[in-house]
């Protein structure tokens, strides 16, 4: 693994970097601009509140939950100001902080938090909503050691968009103590978030008590080592393993319900179970023997849906579940489950042939043998009053209509299970997955999954399809992360992930599209960081990074840099590949890059400076030139679209990071305007191979030029075999050479392999092609 720095110059607190906090004895004003920004917000024309030792903090008469509310408050003024109030019951006639119940609003999750210069008041249907008021009362203080907080007299509304706001941890894959779970939840809680979704099982290990069952920790919970890296091939030798008791189960549940936050187990079934077979091998296809998983990915070994004794299993696990979890939903997973074993099991087929199921257009009758076991695990928690979360596979042959569903795999199961009338939690993958990198100089991170998710991307995502009616919008309930593990061996790493991103999933879950804004989110962060700082979490420190833009200016023939910073540091930067320091150019305005160069930036703070950017940029003759595609570019990896392919920069083997260019189902093809006639005789072109992802190298590549952009005449042409299993995974270079000839279009045609080989799990469908670059010379 990579290292990644808790403490550094690059390791500062933002607010350390751009303030000096307040000694003691100072006043200072707090500021209502929070994470994430509330709904309506009036200034009012009266005076302060003053916040300072010894003010009292009201709750109502006997309600335990309000004392606790008042508690929480008392305990993050102290912990971040050093002010001490004082906790009292009563209806807060007097002067000091009111905690009241009674606010009418449809939304229970609502509050109001009124500030003048008697008294502060936050009001709300349920005690829920009071704490979200009480997170925003402590965000707007910050961390600031003073004797005193001037609370500007204000009236704030606010109410959350969605009822569910969730986020996962997976601790199959990696197991994580009591105290890093209730801190993970106290992260949550900063965030107002309200679900807590607990992957409980895995291939890798099974981490929940089940008492009918006790060979699930015994031996499902314990791995004898883990594989090195990405499935090297190399082991660490180390045993690895751990669960939590029913008791400390229920411990996390009390302790996630005080800060008004729901656990959601899962149990993921009927896949991801080798921690179960490998403790009660006979639930399986082949009887075994098994054992927990040492390396990433998915066993074929599942759950044999044609042996009774596993849908017994199935409902014995589920019957002690919800003893620990008081939940109205329990997860059951339902995702990336094989079917090769069910395909070849007596018993399998049995119940296939029982049931009368058959393979059609859609489905197979094996993928059909799933909605039997995932409808047996609902029929069952539907009979004890629960209902079911699944993962978006799960409407694969049909559910309940009071299902829900987890689309993960991008917004497409999401859109369908609304058009049935399921509730849909949104969780895709290209925005909520935060086990993506969250930087393209992925050598300096940690090692992670794959994929690139910055920030910026996770603040932009809207939860709402424009596809489904306004109607068929009210089925998507709620947005959720998801934090899992293979790569994120120590909860420090969890924290690295999951932050800063955690706040611009946030807002997403909390506000509505028009209070977005991410210039604005950014200068609000400021703050809620100080907080991550105070806390020692082990926050990513992308934030301070310079914002670098280059783009290609096809009329001058230019790569455009541009940059920024959060808080308006100076850059420096340097074109020969040096290190910049504040001997280096200092950029005032766009860069007009129009010969190769290593460009390099840095931000430069009185405290220390941020991680330096750096950018290969080449020239050749296509480069910075204007570029129209005659077949599309794939939505999902369209980025900023066909200029990419001639911006003098390639990529490495993220292929998410905007450098290259995806297209499915169609060729690449696309016409150079060179802008005079001009003598060329080569083509380069790079294509990346990920076959686990389907993505494929080139069939073959043709290159035709003109002078008119009319009438093309072909200069050369290139065929490509079909890939071998035996072929890597890499960057493969094409380089074509032809006879010099003079013109002004070239038009380059690449085949995508449309047939992926009957080796490759995808055979028979299309693969992806991915271009980052089209050099002509």
């Amino acid at each position: 693994m990579k290292p990644f720095f808790k403490t550094s110059l690059l390791g500062m607190s933002l607010a350390g970097i751009i303030f000096t906090s307040c000694s003691s004895g100072e006043s200072v004003k707090a500021d209502y601009d929070v994470v994430p920004v509330p709904f309506e917000m009036s200034s009012l024309q009266q005076s302060s509140f003053v916040l300072k030792n010894g003010v009292t903090v009201c709750f109502p008469k006997g309600n335990e939950m309000m004392k606790r509310n008042a508690e929480f408050l008392a305990s993050y003024i102290k912990e971040q100001t050093g002010i001490e109030l004082e906790v009292k019951e009563g209806d807060g006639q007097n002067d000091g902080i009111v905690l009241q119940l009674g606010l009418e609003n449809e939304n229970p999750e609502a509050y109001q938090l009124k500030v003048d210069g008697s008294k502060v008041v936050i009001s709300a249907p349920t005690e829920a909503g009071v704490f979200y008021g009480i997170q925003t009362l402590r965000k707007s203080v910050s961390v600031n050691k003073a004797s005193e907080i001037e609370l500007p007299a204000v009236d704030i509304v606010d109410k959350p968009r969605f009822s569910y706001r969730g986020m996962m941890l997976d601790v199959g894959r990696h197991f994580f103590t009591m105290d890093e779970i209730k801190t993970y939840i106290d992260i949550l809680a900063l965030h107002n978030i309200n679900r807590f979704h607990w992957h409980l099982s895995e291939d890798q290990g099974w981490r929940i008590e089940i008492k009918k069952y006790p060979k699930l920790t015994e031996v499902g919970a314990f791995r004898k080592e883990t594989v090195i890296g990405r499935n090297s091939g190399k082991y660490d030798g180390k045993p690895y393993g751990g669960f939590y008791t029913q008791e400390q189960a229920k411990e996390i549940v009390e302790y996630a319900a005080q800060r008004y936050i729901t656990v959601i187990p899962e149990i993921d079934l009927p896949g991801h179970m080798l921690g179960a077979l490998s403790a009660y091998p006979e639930l399986g296809c082949t009887g075994g023997p098994y054992e927990v998983w040492t390396q990433w990915g998915v066993s074929d070994d599942v759950l044999c849906a044609g042996n009774d004794k596993a849908i017994e299993f199935i409902q014995d696990v589920l019957a002690e579940i919800i003893e620990i979890f008081p939940s109205e939903y329990i997860h059951v997973g339902g995702d990336e489950c094989p079917k090769v074993q069910w395909a070849k099991c007596p018993k399998c087929q049995a119940r296939i042939k029982a049931l009368g199921l058959k393979s059609d257009d859609k489905h197979t009758k094996e993928e059909r043998l799933q909605s039997f076991v995932i409808n047996a695990a609902e029929k069952f928690l539907n009979s004890k009053g629960r209902q079911m979360i699944g993962w978006d596979e799960t409407l694969e042959g049909g559910l309940a209509p009071n299902a829900t569903v987890m689309s993960w795999r991008g917004e497409g199961g999401g859109i369908e299970a609304a058009k049935q009338k399921h509730d849909v939690i949104m969780t895709p993958n290209t925005y909520l997955y935060f086990d993506y990198y969250q930087s393209k100089d992925t050598d300096s991170e940690p090692l992670a999954i794959g994929g690139y998710l910055p920030m910026e991307r996770v603040y932009n995502y809207e939860p709402m399809p424009s596809s489904l009616t306004k109607e068929e919008q009210k089925y998507i309930v709620g947005v959720q992360a998801n934090l899992w593990t293979e790569y994120v061996p120590v909860f420090s790493q969890a924290e690295y992930m999951v932050l800063p991103r955690m706040a611009a999933l946030c807002e997403s879950q909390w506000c509505t599209p028009d209070k977005k804004n991410y210039d604005e989110f950014l200068q609000r962060l400021v703050r809620l960081v100080d907080i991550y700082e105070m806390k020692g979490w082990n926050y990513a420190k992308h934030i301070f990074d310079v914002m670098l833009s280059l783009t290609p200016d096809s009329k001058n023939g230019t790569l455009d840099a541009s940059v920024r910073t959060i808080d308006n540091a100076p850059v420096y930067y340097t074109l020969d590949g040096s290190e910049p320091t504040q001997q280096s150019n200092l950029y005032t305005d766009v860069v007009k890059i129009n010969k190769p160069c290593v460009l390099r930036t840095v931000a430069i703070r009185p405290n220390g400076k941020s991680h330096v950017t750096t950018d290969t940029i080449k020239f050749s003759k296509s480069s910075m030139k204007p570029i129209t595609m005659l077949q599309p570019i794939n939505n999902q990896y369209k980025f900023t679209g066909e200029s990419v392919l001639v911006d003098g920069m390639t990529g490495n083997m993220n292929y998410k990071t905007g450098r290259w260019l995806g297209f499915y189902k169609n060729d690449l093809e696309a016409v150079i305007d060179l802008k005079e006639p001009t003598e060329v005789s080569s083509l380069n072109m790079r294509t990346l191979v990920e076959k686990g992802d389907w993505i494929f190298g080139t069939r073959g590549i043709t290159v035709s030029v003109s002078d008119d952009n009319k009438s093309f005449k072909e200069v050369v042409s290139r065929s490509y075999p079909a890939m071998n299993s035996t072929d890597p995974n890499k960057i493969y270079v094409y380089n074509l050479k032809f006879s010099p000839v003079k013109a002004r279009y070239v038009k380059v045609k690449a085949l995508a392999e449309h047939n992926i080989p009957s080796w490759h799990g995808g055979k028979g469908n299309p693969a992806f092609l991915f271009v980052d670059e089209l050099t002509v010379e």
